[in-house]
């Protein structure tokens, strides 16, 4: 159901029309942008509350007025309505809502369960079927200290398949006692599947369903006179009674999260520490946007909504302040869980210890957060006025190339704002058919495809450009921008000044070419040192992961004719690239799917 009209919305008449049912509701503006998702027990009674005569905060005021369409959808149950309208807000963004960043970024533990010998391994970004995964956790760093735990205790193998598949003696990982050398047949897939099945558990938090597996395989193993394996269950369980008295500080409770809110100046920041299986995995910040003076307990409604919309939540949530909507959110919760989720919002003992420890954590990430955005705002107030700008700039893109010998070349695009990097708006495009070493050329093609895409899709362009260069570069710059009809966008060349010393650098306006020195102990200087050193950061990154993978692209792949299934036909028989480089005409052809000829075309290419 929906509402349209031009000036002025009846939302009195609209809402009066509406069922008083559960469900979720979606206002937009002239538009059709979406400003605020929400849900309702009655959907009647909530959506008229918004145009009733009762005093309201002025930023609803502002929604309110911006109001000229609205959208709802029914629902079976107020629990459904709180999942659809997280993953309304989720999508769609809404300019009101209060927003999480995306987590695409967390890590996770990934078991290869589809590979009869699977391998545990550090992951982020898409799932894939044949994988189980265990997470998220909060940071790089607790995922790899629990992957070196769990080699540690169940010796599962870490190593890419390809190398797994190509090893003919054990490696240095069997021999420092992290993998039982699968590989090499030294471990039976029946032994190596136990292995497994601890590890789960334990990545599970069943710490103690795992100690009594290895009690009564010691047991087992000393009554049939197996004292070699028998000492190594006694030290893998003596490995993990150790590891539990070192986690004992992070509570008896098996698995919980504490979710503790810190709010300054009218920001928010969330700080959620998790524990699981007794063990304290670390802690991560959240800055909720859009969040600016709302209150605490609609915050936090927010937060939990969304943070656990993705990720399955413990059993217990302990928080630092009670939510609108509490018992509803630990319906939701149970329901997903398919267990019980209890929300405690005033803990006592050790878990209110460990509660303020969190929200002084809290508090100590928002100040750090607030003191460097007014060094940001300061640090583009500086930037104004030296470019003699109307206003601060909105957005900074910054561009830099990176190649080894004009070989491998990679464009590069960072951006940021009056908050810092926005990482999400980051860029990188591997050039092609330009000559080697020809600089002009990359930047050029790299300018053209960021603003050709941009202007296409009508993206919203940067108050500011940064080419990493000198006049040249600047030139390429100017030329994209008149062939494109993109006018009014300050660029700037920065080029490397005297000793190439940080804060000497050569600044270089667009024609009329005006030279700047602002030297190094200009705020703006400081700002552009730092988003000209993440957009160098950024292209050598890409630049080296293209490398890289040039390097290690089998030779077979440039070979006409040849593909994966070929390829992979030719590396099994011969057990690898360098059987297949020693193979003559007649055994390659003996090879299914390869005949002479193909066979010819190999030989030649392989010498």
């Amino acid at each position: 159901m929906s509402g349209k009209g031009k000036q002025p919305f009846d939302g009195k008449s609209f809402a009066a029309r509406l069922p008083t049912r559960p469900g979720v509701y979606l206002m937009r503006d002239e538009g059709g942008e979406p400003l605020y998702v929400g849900k309702a027990r009655n959907l009647r009674k909530r959506v008229a509350s918004y145009f009733d005569a009762r005093p309201k905060i002025e930023r609803i005021m502002r929604m309110v007025a911006r109001i000229r369409q609205i959208e709802v959808s029914l629902t079976r149950t107020e629990g459904e309505a709180l999942l659809l309208e997280n993953e309304w807000i989720k999508s769609l963004r809404p300019r009101y809502n209060i927003l999480l960043r995306d987590d695409k970024s967390y890590p996770w533990i990934a078991l290869s369960t589809d590979h009869p010998f699977p391998r545990i391994a550090f992951h982020r970004g898409a799932r894939d079927s044949g994988k189980r995964y265990f997470g998220p956790y909060p940071s790089a760093g607790s995922v790899r200290e629990s992957i070196n735990l769990i080699q540690k205790l169940f010796r599962i193998r870490n190593c890419e398949d390809s190398y797994f598949a190509h090893r003919n003696r054990p490696c240095l990982q069997h021999q420092i006692r992290r993998c039982t050398a699968p590989c090499v047949g030294l471990v039976g897939q029946g032994s190596y599947a136990e292995q497994v099945s601890d590890a789960i558990l334990f990545l599970q938090g069943k710490n103690q369903a795992v100690l009594t597996r290895l009690i009564s395989r010691m047991e087992q193993a000393s009554r049939a006179l197996e004292f070699e394996a028998a000492a190594l269950y006694r030290d893998q369980i003596g490995t993990l009674k150790q590891m539990q008295a070192q986690q004992f500080v992070s509570g008896r409770q098996a698995d919980i999260d504490f979710v503790a809110l810190a709010q300054e100046q009218g920001q928010s920041c969330v700080q959620v520490v998790s524990v699981r299986g007794g063990r304290n995995l670390g802690q991560r910040s959240h800055f909720p946007t859009q969040a600016e003076n709302c209150p605490a307990e609609e915050v936090m409604e927010a937060f939990l909504g969304q943070y656990y919309q993705a990720r399955q939540p413990p059993a217990q949530i302990v928080l630092s302040h009670a939510p609108q909507n509490p018992e509803l959110l630990a319906s939701v919760f149970s329901q997903s869980a398919e267990r019980k989720v209890s929300l405690q919002a005033h803990p006592r003992g050790d878990r209110r210890k460990m509660l303020e420890l969190a929200t002084g954590n809290a508090r100590q990430s928002l100040k750090m957060r607030l003191a460097s955005k007014a060094n940001m705002t300061s640090q583009f107030e500086a930037l104004q006025g030296l470019l003699n700008l109307d206003e601060p700039p909105a957005s900074v893109e910054c561009f830099d190339i990176s190649h080894t010998a004009g070989r491998q070349a990679v464009g590069a695009c960072v951006v940021f704002d009056g908050n810092g990097p926005v990482k999400s708006r980051y860029r990188r495009y591997n050039l092609k058919g330009i000559e080697p070493g020809d600089d002009y050329a990359a930047m050029r093609q790299v300018l053209s495809r960021r603003y050709g895409r941009m202007q296409a899709e009508e993206g919203t362009l940067p108050g500011l450009v940064l080419i990493d260069g000198g006049k040249g570069q600047l030139r390429q710059a100017e030329d994209v921008f008149a062939e494109l009809g993109l006018t009014g966008i300050p660029v700037i060349g920065i080029a490397k000044g005297r000793g190439r010393r940080a804060g000497e650098e050569d600044w270089v306006t667009a024609a009329p070419y005006r030279a700047l020195h602002p030297g190094p102990e200009s705020p703006a200087s400081h700002l552009v040192q730092q988003i000209r050193d993440e957009a160098h950061r950024f292209a050598i990154t890409g630049h080296r992961g293209r490398r890289q993978k040039a390097a290690t692209r089998s030779t077979l792949e440039l070979i006409p004719g040849i593909g994966p299934r070929r390829r992979r036909a030719l590396l099994n028989h011969f057990g690898g690239l360098q059987g297949v480089s020693k193979a003559g005409v007649e055994e390659l052809s003996s090879v299914p799917g390869i005949n002479r000829l193909l066979a010819e075309e190999i030989f030649r290419a392989l010498h």
